[in-house]
């Protein structure tokens, strides 16, 4: 048992290593993407879906862009009541998340657990935006200057270092996602957003 623990020991500094090899390779937005338009207009939601769907480039073609985004869009309205934000949202996890090969239903179910999609939100432990990654990754991989409220710096983050834990379980969910909420050994949070994908994001693969 002690030479399986040593095995699976939490090493940052592989994470870290992973992190800055992937900003390197793919540098990050400054910023969120900016509005649509500056004032209100009379636009609908397939006129927004429309251009999000251009705008997708992590979609095999945009007819899946488009069924997805929609499925996904009236899931999140709740939490996202904004149609143009939530859509743009959806896109960008879309992106990271199949960047990263995970499942973009699981990383939006981790997000609904973690915070609740409220990219300003800070945890007790000072964990920060909507996957809430811990803010001394930034000096691990030498970017102190990241802002772990954009959205697409967090993601990128996030989804990073959850795939290199599920990579590291060999893809066992309740490890992988244990060591994300650094609970390794508890069951809990993995049930939770296990719950929240099952319960409400699951797309049944065809």
């Amino acid at each position: 048992m002690n030479a399986l623990k040593q095995r699976i020991r939490f090493k940052p500094v592989r994470v870290a290593t992973l992190l800055l090899v992937l900003m390197m390779l793919s540098p990050l937005p400054l910023s969120l993407p900016k509005a649509l338009a500056a004032e209100p207009v009379d636009e609908n939601l397939l006129e927004l879906l429309s251009k999000t769907v251009t705008e997708a480039d992590s979609f095999e073609d945009k007819f899946d862009a488009r069924v997805w985004l929609m499925d996904m869009s009236s899931r999140l309205e709740r939490l996202s009541p904004d149609p143009e934000q939530r859509l743009n949202l959806l896109r960008m996890v879309h992106h990271e998340a199949s960047r990263a090969k995970l499942q973009p239903e699981l990383v939006l179910a981790l997000i609904q657990v973690e915070s609740r999609f409220d990219r300003f939100a800070v945890s007790h432990a000072g964990a920060q935006g909507l996957m809430q990654v811990m803010p001394f990754w930034k000096k691990e991989i030498g970017r102190p200057d990241d802002n772990l409220t954009d959205i697409p710096t967090n993601l990128r983050y996030g989804c990073t270092i959850l795939a290199y834990y599920l990579k590291k379980e060999k893809g066992n969910l309740i490890r992988g996602l244990a060591r994300y909420n650094g609970s390794l050994g508890k069951t809990w949070y993995p049930e939770r957003v296990m719950d929240a994908w099952y319960g409400h994001w699951y797309v049944k693969k065809s």
